[in-house]
């Protein structure tokens, strides 16, 4: 409705204004001219009753132009992040985060803008232009020529400015995402950079990147900076042919003095115009840019799609899990970062998944809950291909705590609560005993009111660690997944969380990833990975036994004569 009644009550004003210069005109050519002051007066009342209802409908489209464009603005970042929500881990590391939470509020802002603008003087300005012509024509045909001529020349000049300036915008936009990373590389790793008195090295890292956007924001803003001036010559050019001619034609008697002062304020009313389409063609070109940064994100579609609705029937007696000659490759055309894995896990084991640094551990795991999925092979959970659940029922049933603790502002309760707003506090707290973290917890001042901060930044490394895990446990998952989550857990903490795991989660299917022979030693089965390939399964001393990989990790970790008495106790 404000799109439509805004540029109305505009286009209201806009007639008003094109009436004044024949108002102008009378005046001149009856009150002036025949010395009638109670003429001028009357006119001049007209004048100001113009330009009071004027003003009143532009103030009425001003507040139409703010609600829609605002609006808009709402809705827009709305539907941008419901759909950022659905993409897949693979679109969300091409697309980046900082290039993201750019297009989300700066590109938006500038959108918002172009709408606002749009509903003002979008309608306004060609309309003036267009009116001001045919009101010149209504006076004079020969000189209203001028206006034929003018009109054209102008619009060129329009029309080489904004292409050369679009390419610039777009490359601001993108210099912009690299200033939104530096800030957050910067402050999220204040510590490491105070650490290692980098903070003059950060600073001439991002003076180099706002330079830079400088230096392109001049080149635009040069060629931009051409346009007034140069509509400001043609048009004035063109008031001086109007005088010119005008004078001629006012000596002979085909024109009144009025009508030219007319000619020439229609001039003016064109100038001023294109003055504002002027500004308009720099707001548009900005936001042509936002624009195709935005639909690049709308257009993006999600690698991992969701599961047409329909009824799926576990069997019990399937594994809990299932890898069949699983293929992963994060793009098309590059290495595997998974090879030809395959493995079964029984309901209720608990695996260990062990492997140097780089040999998939983690994209192992990530199969499971589907961030990404199989290049080639399926996974299964209870005999069912994960793809033909529907993620929200797929993911309720995993717990997972990824490498880095991530907890939000909020207080404990929300935190322990995000896997389901029905959890109770007694699951809460029983979820807390088994990660180790009611000693802590418990001296919380209000408890599980007590607030988090950002990222959990009034907690130590083993805290929010401890916090990540129960809030897994607090979901009650039929499978756990912990990606190397205890790496900031001393040995005696570890050990207690995986005996109170084992104790009170017997039915749970455990996944522990780890690179600490120690963590995983007690697991029912360890998978050695290296380099996306499978190396070995089986127990502790079966891999010692028989997988040189194991071994290798084992005596990074343990000294030889310990291993060599296991290995003896076993084969006794």
């Amino acid at each position: 409705m404000q799109v439509i009644l805004g540029p109305a009550f505009k286009l209201i004003e806009a007639i008003f204004e094109l009436i004044v210069p024949l108002v102008m005109a009378q005046m001149i050519d009856v009150g002036i001219k025949n010395n009638d002051t109670g003429y001028v007066l009357k006119m001049g009342i007209i004048l100001v009753l113009l330009g009071v209802f004027g003003l009143g409908f532009t103030l009425i489209c001003q507040y139409m132009a703010s609600k829609a464009s605002q609006g808009f603005g709402t809705i827009l970042r709305r539907e941008l992040f419901h759909h950022i929500n659905t993409l897949s881990h693979s679109e969300l590391d091409e697309l980046g985060t900082s290039s993201l939470i750019t297009r989300l509020t700066s590109d938006v802002n500038q959108l918002q803008v172009a709408v606002a603008m749009l509903i003002r003087l979008v309608v306004r300005a060609p309309f003036l232009v267009i009116g001001a012509t045919i009101m010149a024509f209504t006076i004079d045909v020969k000189l209203a020529l001028i206006f034929v001529i003018v009109i054209p020349l102008v619009a060129l000049v329009m029309w080489l400015v904004t292409t050369k300036t679009i390419p610039f915008y777009k490359n601001i936009q993108k210099k912009l995402d690299k200033t939104s990373l530096i800030t957050r590389e910067n402050l999220g790793g204040a510590r490491a950079v105070r650490a290692f008195a980098k903070q003059d090295y950060e600073q001439k890292r991002f003076a180099d990147n706002a330079d830079d956007i400088e230096k392109t924001a001049v080149r635009a803003g040069k060629i931009s900076a051409l346009l007034s001036p140069l509509n400001a010559v043609i048009l004035n050019l063109a008031i001086v042919a109007i005088i010119w001619f005008g004078g001629f034609s006012v000596n002979v008697g085909n024109l009144t003095q009025g009508e030219v002062i007319a000619l020439v304020n229609y001039l003016n009313q064109i100038l001023l115009a294109l003055v504002v389409v002027a500004n308009l063609v720099v707001i548009f070109t900005k936001s042509a840019a936002s624009a195709a940064r935005v639909n690049e994100v709308l257009e993006t579609k999600p690698s991992v799609t969701e599961a047409e609705a329909e009824e799926i029937t576990s069997n019990e007696n399937a594994p809990a899990v299932k890898f069949d000659n699983v293929f992963l490759s994060y793009h098309e055309n590059s290495d595997y970062a998974l090879e030809d894995v395959s493995f079964t896990v029984k309901k209720g084991q608990t695996i260990g998944i062990i492997g140097g640094t780089g040999s998939g551990k983690s994209s192992l795991i990530n199969l499971i809950p589907r961030f990404y999925d199989a290049t080639k092979g399926s996974v299964e959970i209870n005999g069912i291909d994960i793809k033909k659940y529907p993620l929200n029922e797929l993911r309720k049933t995993i717990g997972i705590v990824p490498q880095k603790a991530v907890l939000f502002s909020g207080t404990l309760r929300d935190n322990m609560k995000f896997g389901g707003e029905d959890i109770s506090d007694e699951e809460i707290h029983k979820a807390l005993e088994i990660a180790q973290a009611t000693d802590f917890a418990d001296k919380l001042p209000d408890g599980l009111d007590s607030i988090i901060l950002q990222g959990g930044k009034n907690l130590s490394g083993g805290q929010k660690q401890r916090l990540t895990i129960a809030r897994a446990l607090a979901c009650s998952p039929s499978i756990l997944i912990l990606d190397d989550s205890a790496s900031a857990l001393d040995f005696a903490t570890d050990s207690k969380l995986r005996t109170a795991i084992k104790e009170n989660c017997a039915d749970m299917t455990v996944f522990i990833i780890s690179q600490r022979a120690n963590t995983v030693k007690d697991a029912d089965n360890i998978v050695v990975l290296n380099d996306g390939r499978i190396e070995g399964i089986g127990t502790h001393k079966e891999l010692l036994r028989s997988c040189e990989e194991y071994c290798q990790i084992c005596l990074s970790q343990f000294s030889a004569e310990e291993l060599e008495k296991e290995i003896n106790e076993d084969e006794q």
